[in-house]
């Protein structure tokens, strides 16, 4: 009997040291040495104090804001721990009507402007956490910003064009627009 025992035993606590205490220590470690940033959050500061991430969406309403992506969490928008999709159908009415309410909410904010509206700012995304959205989304919303900052519109374009993202590898994707790092660059930009 302890000819089975004792070599499962010692298989036991060998596994247990490599699995639950080797193996977490050196892919926290390698984390922290190779994407710090990522590891930690991508926490972004102003003057000392914590203002978001540049890797969670964050919901800005202000019309002097650029607008992220609807977010899918709940109970709460852009709630990191019940990231997930609405898990609703193109033909749900539930979607449909949440849509229709996005698109009324971005006319209302900018009512002279009548070019399409780009799909990711009416809808959300898998995760319902995206910090980004495309820089067609940024060109749309950019008259209302620069209406509403009084500032000329190649100023906001120009903010846009700095803090754009290109495709992966060149190809992959499309570019893309951190919100939060655009909202703060406008924000410097008028101090």
């Amino acid at each position: 009997m302890s000819t089975i025992v004792r070599p499962a035993l010692v298989l036991f606590a060998a596994l247990t040291v490599i699995c639950g205490v080797v193996y977490p220590f050196a892919t926290a470690g390698i984390g922290q040495l190779a994407f710090h940033d990522e590891a930690n959050g991508s926490i972004v500061e102003r003057a000392g104090k914590p203002v978001g991430s540049t890797l969670i969406g964050q919901s800005f309403t202000s019309p002097k804001y650029f607008w992220g992506r609807p977010s899918a969490t709940a109970p709460m928008a852009n709630n990191g721990a019940g990231s997930g999709g609405s898990n609703l159908g193109p033909t749900n009415p539930a979607l449909v009507d949440a849509v229709k309410a996005r698109i009324a909410a971005l006319q209302a904010a900018d009512p002279g402007n009548r070019n399409p509206i780009p799909v990711d700012l009416v809808t959300a995304s898998g995760s319902g956490l995206d910090p980004e959205i495309s820089l067609a989304g940024a060109l749309y919303q950019a008259p209302r910003v620069a209406r509403v900052r009084a500032m000329p519109l190649a100023q906001v374009e120009n903010a846009i064009a700095k803090v754009q993202k290109t495709a992966y590898i060149g190809f992959f994707g499309e570019a893309r627009v951190n919100v939060l790092e655009l909202n703060l660059a406008l924000d410097a930009a008028q101090k």
